[in-house]
């Protein structure tokens, strides 16, 4: 089942205190983005984050799902209506990444 576009939007705007998001469609679904930095998926109408340490102690609750058959588990993020945790969480993921490698 692929995600709902409204749905999609609607996380990308509760993410946007923490930067310029973006998404893009992937097989379905969508990858979700923060000022160029891919930090989570959106399938099948639930948003995921790329586990790191630090967000990890932010979580309300910790649980991992993988976001499609055969993914590498992800942090499920059950609660998308509150903008301030979400855009902390987004925040904090994203410090917490590798800088995307440039395309040549």
């Amino acid at each position: 089942m692929a995600s709902n576009a409204d749905f999609v939007q609607y996380v990308a705007d509760q993410c946007s205190g923490a930067g310029e998001i973006t998404t893009k469609k992937m097989f379905g679904d969508y990858g979700i983005y923060c000022n160029g930095k891919i930090f989570g998926l959106v399938c099948d109408d639930r948003f995921f984050i790329k586990p790191t340490e630090p967000v990890r102690r932010l979580l309300r609750e910790v649980e991992f799902r993988a976001p499609y058959d055969g993914a590498k588990p992800y942090f499920y993020i059950a609660d998308i209506d509150d903008r301030d945790y979400l855009s902390l969480l987004v925040r904090e993921t994203c410090k917490a990444l590798h800088e995307p490698k440039k395309k040549k």
